[in-house]
């Protein structure tokens, strides 16, 4: 098991290593069409979701436990 998680990581940084010749990244596009603020609106938004999400449930469970 050791043998194949230490191919499959080295497998993975050549990967990286190749994928890093373009000189145009996604963000380099996202930045320069300002595209980059609705991307970080939506994972907030997601991330606070989540948040409100898992308060009420534990608000929740602390009401059925007290019972």
């Amino acid at each position: 098991m050791k043998k194949f998680t230490a191919t499959f990581l080295m497998f993975l940084l050549s990967l990286q290593l190749f994928a890093q010749g373009s000189g145009s990244t996604i963000s380099d596009s996202l930045y320069a069409s300002d595209k980059i603020y609705v991307v970080v609106t939506c994972v907030l938004v997601i991330l606070l979701g989540l948040l409100f999400f898992l308060f009420t449930i534990e608000k929740r469970l602390k009401k059925l436990e007290k019972k």
